[in-house]
């Protein structure tokens, strides 16, 4: 299993706070997202968690952190909420890989991260094979609500 330790933050930093006038100018022009909400996501959670994010492609989580003698495997999820629309869903969460804990960076409209939620995988499998949706026990669906409400605030402020 690689690692990205060697990355230089503000050298990436530096690019993500470009793209991020990019995509906001993109929006603007065509009304549509560019499509680097997670990537941002796994910078930003990166960076203000304190993560080391795994190579690309890593099956079942984007970056690690080191507890005494444990490897904490988190998937980081991103959400740009531009309204306050808590119905949205986040992407596929997949219990078939591993990974010990879900991050949600909850971006603005200028990508920018307000919050970051985390939920650890025992309280994330209990809610996706909860009885009652197809969105939820087939596709490993849940909402940006119920995300929150089963996570626990650890960056930013209350949304």
């Amino acid at each position: 299993m690689s690692f990205t330790g060697s990355l230089n933050l503000d050298e990436v930093g530096k690019i993500i706070r470009s793209v991020k006038v990019l995509a906001k100018r993109y929006r603007e022009l065509t009304g549509r997202p560019l499509g680097i909400t997670g990537e941002v996501a796994e910078f930003e959670a990166a960076r203000l968690l304190g993560l080391k994010l795994a190579v690309v492609r890593q099956s079942g989580f984007d970056a690690v952190r080191r507890r005494g003698k444990r490897l904490e495997r988190v998937q980081v999820k991103g959400r740009c909420i531009l309204t306050d629309k808590s119905n949205q869903r986040l992407s596929k969460i997949d219990l078939k890989k591993e990974f010990d804990s879900v991050a949600l960076v909850v971006l603005d409209a200028d990508l920018e991260p307000k919050a970051i939620y985390k939920a650890p995988r025992a309280k994330i499998e209990e809610e996706l094979t909860r009885p009652g949706s197809k969105a939820r026990n087939e596709r490993g669906q849940m909402s940006y609500a119920k995300f929150k409400k089963i996570g626990k605030l650890v960056w930013g402020t209350e949304l």
